[in-house]
């Protein structure tokens, strides 16, 4: 059980990095990658009513991904720098698969004009915010010592 709740835990704080991060972003002006509005317009289709649906979306996901981000992670040397660089890593690759998939098809779906057009600035965003949030998650998991062997009894 520690186990379940320490991953749930690294996952939300992975996802609340990553949430700070693109707002960050996009409050600096530069690119529109206020993701947690964009997830919640989805299903409100209105930007007012998107902020609740899209923080509760996110954080579900957040904690889910979080599992296998674990697992992997795991497979690491067991040192705290190791579990950082390999969370970054997963999540560059996973922030590169989500930018190159809402560039090519979520953004011409999306029902609010503002988030239709998504360029490369929007993916590279998603690309950062991604390996922000696998940064989170890998020093959660390293400064907790998480090992799967050590849960297992296994040495």
């Amino acid at each position: 059980m520690e186990v379940i709740g320490l991953v749930l835990l690294a996952g939300f704080i992975g996802t609340v990095c990553m949430s700070v991060s693109m707002w960050s972003i996009h409050y600096a002006g530069s690119v529109n990658a206020d993701m947690i509005r964009a997830i919640g317009s989805f299903f409100t289709k209105d930007m007012n009513k998107a902020l609740v649906p899209g923080i509760i979306t996110h954080i579900i996901f957040g904690i889910m991904f979080a599992f296998p981000y674990a697992f992997i992670i795991n497979l690491a040397p067991h040192v705290l720098i190791a579990y950082i660089v390999t969370g970054g890593a997963l999540g560059f690759f996973h922030g590169y698969l989500v930018g190159f998939v809402l560039v090519s098809l979520v953004a011409q779906k999306h029902p609010l004009e503002q988030f239709r057009e998504a360029g490369i600035s929007v993916a590279a965003a998603h690309v950062f915010g991604h390996l922000v949030y696998g940064v989170g998650v890998g020093v959660v998991l390293g400064l907790a010592g998480f090992n799967f062997k050590l849960v297992l009894g296994m040495n």
